[in-house]
């Protein structure tokens, strides 16, 4: 199956060097104008790595990050399109999708250079310098949008700029991992309302990420099968979790879900990541993603708080099988759940509400 052409995208340099990226939709364009801001560079506050000997991680120190943008009125909000190139992170009078290195980022420097983390042995304490890139997508110009108010030409525009952004970064020297997502809402700890993601390039393989793959490693060496690959499929036997089941994908709520509202989406054809769907493929994603989160705006009458994760992988991680994984911590209309001592210290997750009751209540929606 050949995956489609993503579009070449417009390159602008912003007033302090980082990099900014305009995708357009078929008939648009933009015309960028120069940043005008008298903005510092930020070459000397890059965050750093240091390793953690209690759980075998590593941790990025970020003291730039307190320096973040905070809520700032809308009038001034730093994604919405900039004309005079004054006010804005996007100097355009307007855009369809755009993609900028974050100002304060946690992790930077990945810019073809060669690096690798040093081995945390023998010294009591293990840094080093910061690598990797972080960015920030945004979805639309329009400051009171969503993903899901997207219609389909520009949702699946994104999802073409996702995967631009992961094959890029992928092939940078010293990234391990890319990782695309999205917050959403206050409640999750959203600065910015405008409608936006993330995209990270770590210098190692995340612990979460870590962890599914020795349990897919391991899976492997008992049965034979892939685990992901099974757990769909028993899923799709059981039916009692399922939310909606195309050609290409199925979502549904996992098993042993950690949070009260989570939701899995797989493809029904392992692939290891964005690059590897095609046309059809790329098709479905974005119809069943949009299908979900229309869904779950659905479930209190209100924009639901949410965080979107993709996972992906590389070729040499062969038993990392792409999905998306979408959480909240909205336990109902007027209630969050909140990761008190048990799981933000024990990791010992307790959930209020059973998957097949959420299940359920998302079918019918």
């Amino acid at each position: 199956m050949t995956p489609t052409t993503t579009p070449t995208p417009t390159h602008w340099k912003l007033s302090d060097g980082r990099d900014l990226l305009f995708f357009e939709l078929p008939g648009h364009s933009v015309t960028p104008v120069p940043d005008r801001r008298p903005l510092p560079r930020n070459a000397d506050s890059k965050s750093e790595l240091r390793f953690d000997r209690t759980t075998g991680q590593w941790v990025i120190i970020a003291a730039l990050r307190q320096q973040r943008t905070y809520k700032p009125p809308a009038d001034q909000c730093p994604l919405c399109p900039g004309p005079s190139g004054l006010t804005s992170e996007i100097p355009a009078a307007d855009y369809d999708v755009a993609v900028f290195e974050n100002r304060f980022a946690s992790l930077s420097g990945a810019d073809g250079s060669p690096f690798r983390l040093p081995e945390p042995s023998g010294e009591d304490f293990v840094s080093a310098p910061s690598h990797g890139r972080c960015e920030v997508i945004c979805f639309s110009s329009d400051h009171s949008g969503s993903f899901a108010d997207l219609d389909y030409a520009h949702a699946r525009l994104v999802v073409e700029v996702w995967r631009h952004r992961t094959r890029d970064l992928m092939d940078r020297p010293g990234i391990e991992q890319v990782f695309c997502f999205e917050n959403r809402g206050e409640e999750i700890g959203v600065t910015l309302t405008h409608p936006h993601g993330q995209i990270y390039g770590y210098p190692y393989v995340t612990p979460r990420t870590a962890t599914m793959l020795r349990e897919a490693d391991a899976h492997r060496a008992s049965r034979g099968t892939n685990l992901f690959a099974d757990i769909l499929h028993h899923e799709v036997a059981s039916g009692s979790r399922i939310i909606a089941r195309t050609e290409t994908f199925t979502a549904f709520v996992p098993f042993a879900a950690r949070w009260p509202v989570e939701v899995h989406i797989y493809p029904n054809r392992f692939v290891h990541n964005l690059m590897e769907l095609d046309h059809a493929e790329l098709d479905g994603f974005t119809e069943i993603y949009q299908t979900v989160l229309t869904r779950l705006d659905r479930m209190y009458g209100e924009p639901l708080p949410y965080m979107s994760a993709l996972h992906q992988y590389t070729d040499a991680q062969r038993e990392g099988y792409f999905h998306v994984q979408l959480i909240s911590t909205r336990r109902s209309a007027t209630k969050l759940k909140y990761l008190a001592s048990s799981e933000s210290v024990m990791e010992a997750f307790i959930n209020d509400v059973s998957p097949e009751s959420l299940a359920q209540l998302l079918r019918e929606l």
